[in-house]
């Protein structure tokens, strides 16, 4: 699986794209569930690390994890989950969400985006800088589903830490509308979008990205 980098607010990963690019244009051809992961001790994002725990659904704690490494029965009483757990005053189980996205110049290849808490919740800004949430708000109200348009991913240059902001950039020509289409349950796609006990995994789609519908702050 090809997996798009973030870290040091600039994309790595792509084929198409220049190396450490600050915007990629990109069509978002399926979407994960807001999901969470804790990690004990010092996470380093540079290494493919197992979570000690996990939440598919953001509620309890996922069937495959181990039990002593469970942190509570509930993701509401977990002391992970207080704001002010982490080392950077936020929450120490962090939500994110996966994207399957493809790029403006080349169809039918498939990355993982994974989405970080920062980008998915909060509100517009300047009426065209939007997080996850907010873009598939927009979308909803215009009857745009993210498989129809090119999206801009960039990253808020004000921000501290690698944090996106989602636009619409143009809508698909027809023959691209038919290649996309096909993407969208592709085996990579799904590979793309699914939760895995191999790495940091986040969003029920009624508070997050929903790839069908395109339709709440939880920051990380």
């Amino acid at each position: 699986m090809r997996r798009i980098s973030i870290q040091g607010a600039k994309f790595s990963g792509f084929l198409h794209h220049a190396e450490s690019s600050d915007e990629v244009d990109v069509v978002i051809v399926n979407a994960g569930p807001v999901s969470r992961s804790y990690f004990e001790g010092v996470f380093d994002p540079q290494l493919r690390q197992a979570p000690t725990c996990w939440s598919a659904d953001t509620q309890r704690p996922a069937p495959e994890v181990p039990e002593e490494q469970r942190q509570s029965t509930r993701c509401m009483d977990c002391v992970h989950n207080i704001r002010g757990s982490s080392s950077g005053g936020g929450r120490a189980c962090r939500f994110h969400q996966r994207l399957a996205v493809v790029e403006e110049q080349d169809l039918s290849t498939v990355y993982q985006l994974q989405v970080p808490a920062s980008s998915i919740f909060g509100k517009e800004v300047n009426n065209s800088c939007m997080p996850l949430q907010a873009y598939a708000k927009f979308l909803s109200g215009h009857g745009t589903p993210s498989v129809a348009v090119v999206t801009r991913i960039s990253f808020d240059v004000g921000s501290p830490y690698p944090k996106l902001f989602f636009y619409p950039r143009r809508p698909l020509e027809e023959d691209e509308l038919e290649k996309v289409s096909l993407m969208v349950d592709h085996d990579d796609a799904l590979e793309a979008i699914s939760q895995t006990t191999t790495s940091d995994t986040l969003f029920d789609t009624t508070e997050g990205f929903d790839i069908n519908s395109q339709s709440g702050d939880q920051n990380g």
